[in-house]
């Protein structure tokens, strides 16, 4: 029994984790997977810094192929924390968090 629980440690620890970054405080606002470009900045303001990525290729619910932008955007440090918006299009597509040095 003790031994099954130990096995099932890591996968509960990485579901909390992914739970975790999928949303993000900006002072008294929260933004969201999803979230337009437009939204961010509104509840974010303009980050500390921005690397274009270039392009990825998606496919629709129409089975169509089209390029978008990828983006990196940085917020921080915040309480030592530095803060990655990766986007995709218009849309927030993952959020992650970094201790700084």
């Amino acid at each position: 029994m003790i031994l099954r629980l130990l096995a099932c440690l890591p996968l509960l620890l990485v579901l909390g984790t992914a739970e975790a970054s999928s949303t993000l405080r900006c002072a008294s606002h929260l933004i969201s997977i999803d979230d337009t470009v437009g939204e961010v900045l509104e509840k974010c303001g303009e980050p500390t810094s921005r690397a274009d990525l270039g392009y990825r290729e998606v496919m629709d619910e129409y089975r169509q192929r089209t390029e978008v932008r990828v983006e990196e955007w940085v917020y921080g440090p915040r309480n030592g924390m530095y803060h990655f918006l990766r986007f995709e299009g218009n849309r927030l597509r993952g959020i992650s968090s970094k201790r700084g040095n």
